[in-house]
């Protein structure tokens, strides 16, 4: 009983300690996987071992160790079947025969590096009981391999997955891997058997009948499996104990015949029917508890067996050195030399590089197998995994700077979804006639109709052509394993559907200049930034959110928004008024407030039936200030019928917000900038602001003006004029 108690509060440090390092890399923009495999190290003798060795020695004696294992392994096994899970014939689609090809390119390189690599390593750090064979074949492999999940995952994060980078990543990990892990299939079969002979050449016969078996028979199986679930719509605890069975049937099988265990695991994953809704539903029942309970064991396992500090003169970080520019150039330089023949540009085949050097999970799996086959000793052990921290970690950064965002949204190849074809007949302007555009972030598009109601009495007009983008930004879970394409893809298309139906409540003439946009990312707050750089938009219309952990009733995400768009932002609290006819802005002459006044402008000239009154607060710590030139000028441009329903009053007051406030009364939109007049504290939003979100009558639009020299009003009146002219 003791050891059992122990082994359970091991596993409590270990999911603790992993989540909390894992998040942490998830807010620097790392996968959380490294964090997962540092907090790993961080509980082995690396770290923790050598701080506190008594500790160490306590929390995990050799009596323990066994038990950890064997709920590794258990972890592997159905994490690899999650892989096999992800892998879809849909990713092998087009030019087949030319991307085997020059996968096998990108493959022949690394494969080749690991090989020569090995010359130099096997008299160094292996020995005569290992194969050279062996050793050179999990060499090559390892160097060879890419991490398909971790690749998933950074293409879905980046939106590259309707690119053809992303698709030619996805199609060149799929085939790469499946050469690889054969190759490691033979040098596990090698190692077991002590070199080539008759045994190895049968482990390889038994194991091509047993993948044809699965391939055909249990490919019928299991359609017929998936057939069964359509009708009864559905996975009860019968069906989910068949799909187990199988998984661990399919692992034993490999494992006897001379391979290993997770190979039976993968290939039942990869044969399950691709059905969408049979795959999402396995993997949301199997993966929360794969992850964050078995994963994490596996991780502290892996960090009990890697011991930095073997690597403890020049000469073996010199080693080590080699071993890592090995794994980055070979992979890089494969990749990019088969892109360039597969007709791709310098910059993609340069991204395409980055992509496919993305290791992770997948390699300290394959590491594991070789320290415990003994194919390669824990010196080489612990290089190789530092080597994979490193390649994984610079990935997204370098992706990043050879393959920006706004290219990668210039780049979609795959055809439109229903919903966007739906909406395919829209404005096409010349990129001397930009329109106006107001980018919308939806968070809930069931909730949200005044916000987009606002956004076209804004944008919209006779005169001048505009666009207004909805944009919906889905965030994936935490987890890695399992954030396939066709659950992307799925999320997605279920996101522009709902932003469909929010458009065809609103104004049939307005429909046509409403233009969806739906992302993935694991940042609203800067993806929402970096689209409205991308698509220029004029202006970010925000809806009010109310953050859980703050006193700012306007922090949270849109505080992140206000503080970091390069772009006039407003923020809109809406009261339920239906119809805009009565407009307040409160000035304080700022350039806030003078934002505020310009779309107060925008709506009178959009509505004849609009009225604006401009608000001016005197006391006694505070005189009348004048209008500033810019909304002078603007004014004086506007037709008679305009400037006829602008009223400019004045009044008194003790306290300037309650003036406000009660000018509200009976008006439909109030127009406020973050003004910091009036003792306001420095934040982003004030007293003021804060103020008005809670007390205000009427609906509340709150502006925060970036730059100057924006001109939201100056086309429209252009265009007034010339007509006039004419």
């Amino acid at each position: 009983m003791h050891v059992v108690v122990l082994v359970l509060c091991e596993i409590l440090i270990v999911i603790g300690l992993s989540r909390l390092v894992g998040l942490t890399f998830r807010w620097i923009n790392q996968p959380l996987v490294i964090g997962e495999i540092i907090a790993g190290i961080i509980l082995g003798p690396s770290l923790l071992g050598m701080v506190a060795p008594g500790l160490a020695a306590t929390l995990f004696p050799p009596e323990a160790i066994p038990f950890l294992n064997v709920l590794a392994q258990v972890g592997l096994i159905f994490f690899m079947f999650l892989i096999g899970l992800d892998i879809s014939p849909k990713y092998l689609i087009g030019n087949l025969e030319i991307a085997i090809l020059t996968s096998h390119i990108s493959i022949l390189v690394p494969l080749c590096l690991g090989i020569l690599l090995a010359f130099i390593l096997y008299p160094l750090v292996s020995t005569s009981n290992v194969p050279f064979t062996a050793f050179a074949l999990f060499l090559g492999a390892t160097m060879s391999i890419t991490a398909f999940p971790m690749l998933v995952r950074i293409i879905t994060e980046n939106n590259l997955q309707r690119t053809r980078l992303g698709i030619l990543a996805l199609k060149f990990a799929v085939l790469d891997d499946i050469t690889a892990w054969c190759i490691l299939a033979v040098a596990i079969a090698v190692t077991r058997n002590g070199g080539i002979d008759q045994n190895v050449l049968l482990t390889i016969f038994e194991s091509i009948v047993y993948i044809s078996a699965m391939l055909t028979v249990g490919r019928w199986f299991l359609k017929l499996f998936s057939n069964f679930y359509e009708r009864a719509g559905g996975l009860s605890q019968v069906k989910m104990a068949f799909i187990y069975g199988g998984v661990v049937t399919s692992a034993l099988i490999t494992e006897y015949i001379g391979i290993h265990l997770i190979f039976g695991a993968f290939l039942f994953g990869a044969i399950v029917p691709k059905n969408e809704d049979l795959v999402s539903e396995i993997a949301v029942k199997t993966q929360d508890f794969v992850l964050i309970f078995l994963l994490p064991i596996f991780f502290a396992y892996s960090g009990l067996k890697t011991q930095i500090g073997l690597i403890n003169s020049p000469q073996l970080w010199g080693l080590f050195l080699l071993v890592l520019v090995v794994g980055i150039l070979g992979k890089y330089t494969g990749t990019y030399i088969a892109a360039r023949i597969y007709g791709i540009n310098n910059r993609e085949a340069s991204a395409l590089g980055w992509l496919m050097n993305t290791r992770g999970l997948t390699e300290l799996i394959v590491f594991n197998i070789g320290l415990e086959l003994k194919i390669i000793s824990p010196l080489l052990f612990t290089m190789l995994v530092i080597m994979v921290l490193v390649t994984t970690f610079m990935t997204s950064p370098l992706l990043e700077l050879t393959y920006p965002k706004d290219l990668i949204r210039k780049d979609i190849v795959e055809p439109e979804t229903d919903v966007e074809i739906s909406n395919s007949k829209k404005i096409n302007v010349s990129s001397d006639d930009r329109p106006y555009r107001i980018l919308v972030p939806v968070a809930n598009p069931t909730t949200q109709r005044g916000l987009l109601n606002l956004a076209t009495a804004i944008a919209f007009n006779h005169q001048k052509n505009a666009i207004v983008n909805p944009l919906s930004l889905i965030e994936l879970p935490e987890d890695y394993a399992y954030s396939t394409l066709v659950e992307t893809e799925r999320l997605i298309r279920q996101r522009l559907i709902e932003l469909e139906d929010l458009i065809y409540r609103l104004d049939p003439e307005t429909r046509f200049q409403i233009q969806p946009i739906a992302r993935i990312t694991n940042d609203v707050a800067r993806e929402t930034t970096e689209i409205a750089a991308v698509e220029q938009a004029d202006l970010i219309l925000l809806g009010w959110h109310r953050p859980a952990f703050s006193s700012n009733r306007l922090g949270g995400r849109v505080g992140q928004i206000l503080t970091t768009a390069n772009v006039d932002v407003a923020v809109y609290i809406d009261r339920g008024q239906e119809n805009i006819e009565r407009i307040l802005v409160p000035f304080s002459a700022n350039i806030h407030d003078d934002l505020a006044v310009i779309l107060a402008l925008r709506l009178l000239v959009n509505k004849d039936t609009c009225t604006l009154t401009i608000l001016q607060v005197v006391t006694d710590k505070h005189i009348k200030k004048e209008l500033s030139y810019e909304v002078i000028t603007t004014i004086e441009k506007l037709p008679l019928n305009v400037r006829e329903r602008i009223h400019i009053e004045t009044v008194e007051a003790v306290e300037p917000i309650q003036a406000v406030v009660a000018a509200s009364e009976g008006i439909d939109l109030t127009i406020a900038g973050t003004s910091r007049a009036w003792g306001i504290e420095r934040q982003t939003l004030g007293r003021y602001t804060d103020h008005l979100a809670i007390y205000c009558r009427s609906s509340l639009l709150i502006t925060r003006r970036y730059s100057q020299v924006s001109a939201h009003l100056t086309p429209v009146l252009v265009d007034m004029h010339s007509s006039v002219a004419n």
